[in-house]
């Protein structure tokens, strides 16, 4: 139950709406085209399971742990705020 000037549901709908732009973001990120057969970083042989899996993958699975713990991500989601301060 949304109270003041919100509908019914806009709670939802605002957690819907944001996951749904995190998984457009996450597929947008994702490596396209022909997977190679060695790491780009160490080259070791990347398996067949994860070519097949992610097609366009580059690094060995143990490089591209150690790639994604550089990255710094923070989300733009405030998930502190009062529920009322989201749906203005």
């Amino acid at each position: 139950m949304a109270g003041g000037w919100a509908k019914d549901g806009a709670v939802q709908d605002q957690i819907d709406a944001s996951v749904e732009d995190a998984l457009a973001r996450a597929k947008s990120n994702m490596p396209t085209g022909e997977s190679a057969e060695f790491c780009e970083l160490c080259d070791e042989p990347i398996p067949e399971a994860r070519r097949v899996a992610i097609p366009g993958v580059q690094l060995c699975i143990q490089c591209q742990s150690e790639e994604e713990k550089k990255t710094v991500r923070h989300s733009s989601i405030n998930r502190r705020a009062s529920k009322d301060s989201q749906l203005r």
